[in-house]
């Protein structure tokens, strides 16, 4: 008889498609629903905005390395597909790259506008933007990959259970 431990760790590796449905909401919820919506607000001055966002996307870039690295650490050390392995180190690979490029440009960009300095026109957010919309594909797709090799699994025990009956 397995441990309980065991079998709650063989759920989680079997249905890790669940990280990756979280992550998908927290990136719709909060990239493309709270920031357009949050510069709407007319009483809301730039500084304040920018505040918030810094702090808020401060925590979902935390929350997504988390999830990013549970759903490498399921697919990489467990019986996973090629091409999920690979699409996860991909999408892990462009965090990383919003993380460590963008993100340094962003921060100190928006650190001088709250602090009331003059900052240069160019700004780094139609870049962000653009890879939050391919990492948000990419996501979809690896969910539908894992939720076709979870049902496939299943389908195997169910006709493995019924060989054996």
């Amino acid at each position: 008889m397995k441990s309980l431990a065991h079998r709650i760790l063989t759920r989680i590796t079997q249905r890790v498609f669940v990280f990756t449905l979280l992550w998908i909401g927290f990136v719709c919820a909060i990239s493309f629903m709270e920031t357009p919506l949050k510069f709407q607000a007319p009483s809301l001055t730039l500084p304040v905005a920018l505040e918030i966002g810094h702090l808020v996307f401060h925590a979902l870039n935390a929350l997504e390395i988390g999830y990013a690295s549970a759903i490498a650490a399921i697919t990489l050390l467990n019986d996973w597909p090629r091409r999920i392995r690979a699409l996860t180190l991909l999408i892990a690979l462009l965090l990383a790259t919003q993380t460590i490029l963008l993100y340094t440009v962003l921060d100190a960009r928006t650190l001088a506008i709250i602090h009331g300095l003059e900052v240069p026109e160019r700004s780094f957010h139609p870049y962000y933007i653009a890879l939050e919309g391919v990492k948000l594909v990419l996501l979809l797709y690896l969910a539908c990959l894992q939720l076709e090799e979870y049902d496939a699994r299943v389908r195997k025990t169910a006709q493995d259970a019924l060989e054996t009956a």
